[in-house]
């Protein structure tokens, strides 16, 4: 299970860590948030309406579920694919935020936690600012719950400090190989 603040690089370090091996299956999330540009319905999340998202979660469909940044969206992770998955023996990353890795850790206790962290705030905040997705004001939400995540940290497995994309990434390889899940 993969987490840590908006803007610290997760989605990039997934993709490399999916690429590095393709056998790990990627629990795509559920999201009330508009897709950004370049993102795909149902391989980089499941947009859905916020009436489709309480249908999800009215049938129990979601291991976990939170209101994000403020009730600004809410983000879930369907069950199903994620119980296949480990039924067969297939480790699986699941990438959540900090409600949801609690959630996910209450409901699979034996899986391993990961916290991306950012090399400093002010980095964060760079990099928030550079992807050019938020609002100022959405912006400083993202930074206020950033600070919150950091304080979460010591709740992980594992943290890794993502100040070189290659290193990150290979970092996780080695976790996902010597743990056989994320």
């Amino acid at each position: 299970m993969l987490a840590g603040p908006s803007g610290v690089g997760k989605s990039r370090m997934v993709a490399g860590l999916r690429e590095a091996l393709p056998e790990l299956l990627f629990s795509v999330s559920a999201t009330t948030r508009p897709a950004r540009p370049g993102e795909v319905d149902g391989h980089d999340y499941h947009f859905v309406s916020r009436e489709g998202f309480d249908a999800l979660i009215a049938r129990g469909d979601l291991l976990e579920w939170a209101e994000v940044h403020g009730g600004l969206q809410r983000s879930g992770t369907p069950r199903e694919p994620v119980e296949r998955a480990l039924a067969t023996g297939t480790p699986v990353l699941v990438e959540v935020d900090l409600q949801g890795a609690r959630s996910v850790k209450r409901a699979l206790p034996e899986a391993v936690t990961v916290f991306v962290a950012p090399p400093s705030m002010e980095e964060l905040a760079r990099r928030l600012t550079d992807r050019g997705t938020d609002t100022p004001e959405q912006r400083e939400r993202r930074l206020r719950t950033a600070i919150e995540e950091m304080d979460a940290q010591h709740e992980f497995d594992e943290v890794v400090v993502n100040d070189d994309l290659q290193a990150a990434i290979g970092r996780l390889v080695a976790l996902v190989v010597d743990r056989d899940a994320v």
